[in-house]
């Protein structure tokens, strides 16, 4: 069997035998091809003929070619996987990654808001709704209300619930229940989770679906069963998510804003005010607490400027 073969195999089990999700399986069929194209301008098609100094060339060569750390170790570990994955399914007996270890990757502490630039975000672009486009007939247009109440609850449910880009745009009606202020969440792995949603984000998210969701849907060519939609009334993108928070970020004036970062600073606020490890680990879907271990390094120095400020003899000496 050539590689290109048992690329497609390798695919196929992390579909169907582990449950990978799409995103996840298309980042590693990248990953994989990008690896074997390497190995094709080296005249190598078949597993067999792949040596350790082959792979180690083709990790240099991803690192010289200003790939982020933290993509490397990805590609790194798919590629780790792939063989192995041959070696287990008996394609071939040759396992050139065995001993490569995975790359280093420099500790990078999350992007986190503070309190204040949190409230500004979901506040002050909310201040005024917007008033209806008139239409040529006379009769108003109120998409653009809608989008604007989606914008809010969008903000409001990324930073008070923590969810991943693809989580919030997995989420379809039959997830939330205002009645227990609940959302179900389907994350990495296809693994479900219950998530609390309470305050702002839960008056937000009820209004939109409630008062304006409809407004948005109306304008598709079939039922939508997404909780959010786009002017289109198909479910929205990642991509659409991903420029309307930086659009939002910069009208406060915070350059760059990525969805993700609503995420670090809902852990990190979690932390700071005292809710358990376990238990956010559980929030954030992280399969090992070591991910959400992160979280302490940041919460560390509101920990000290708290000891600093309230201990009678921490400034003295």
């Amino acid at each position: 069997m050539d590689l290109d073969r048992a690329c497609q195999e390798y695919l196929g089990y992390l579909a169907v035998e582990r449950g990978y999700s799409h995103n996840t399986i298309d980042s590693y069929a990248r990953d994989i091809k990008r690896y074997l194209a390497f190995l094709a301008a080296r005249g190598i098609s078949r597993p067999e003929g792949v040596t350790r100094e082959d792979v180690v060339d083709h990790i240099q060569s991803l690192e010289e070619s200003g790939l982020a750390p933290s993509s490397v170790k990805r590609a790194v570990s798919a590629i780790k996987g792939f063989h192995r994955f041959m070696v287990v399914e008996q394609i071939c007996e040759n396992h050139p990654t065995a001993d490569v270890p995975l790359p280093k990757e420099p500790e990078r502490l999350p992007d986190v808001l503070s309190r204040e630039d949190v409230f500004r975000l979901l506040d002050v672009p909310f201040a005024v709704e917007p008033k209806p486009k008139p239409r040529k007939g006379g009769e108003p247009d109120r998409t653009n209300v809608a989008a604007f109440h989606r914008d809010k609850a969008i903000l409001e449910v990324l930073y008070g619930c923590g969810l991943r880009v693809s989580e919030l745009c997995g989420l379809d009606l039959a997830d939330v229940s205002f009645e227990d202020e609940m959302l179900r969440v389907t994350g990495k792995g296809s693994k479900e989770r219950i998530v609390p949603i309470m305050g702002t984000a839960l008056r937000a998210l009820r209004l939109y679906v409630e008062e304006w969701r409809a407004v948005l849907c109306a304008h598709g060519s079939r039922p939508c069963p997404a909780v959010f939609a786009s002017a289109r009334g198909t479910r929205i993108t990642r991509q659409a998510v991903h420029s309307l928070v930086e659009r939002y970020g910069k009208m406060v004036g915070i350059e760059g804003l990525h969805p993700h970062t609503l995420r670090h600073s809902y852990a990190t606020h979690l932390l700071e005010g005292g809710m358990d490890l376990r238990v956010v680990q559980e929030l954030l879907g992280h399969a090992s607490v070591a991910t959400t271990q992160l979280y302490t390094h940041i919460d560390r120095t509101h920990v000290r400027m708290t000891y600093l400020a309230a201990h009678p003899r921490a400034r003295l000496g």
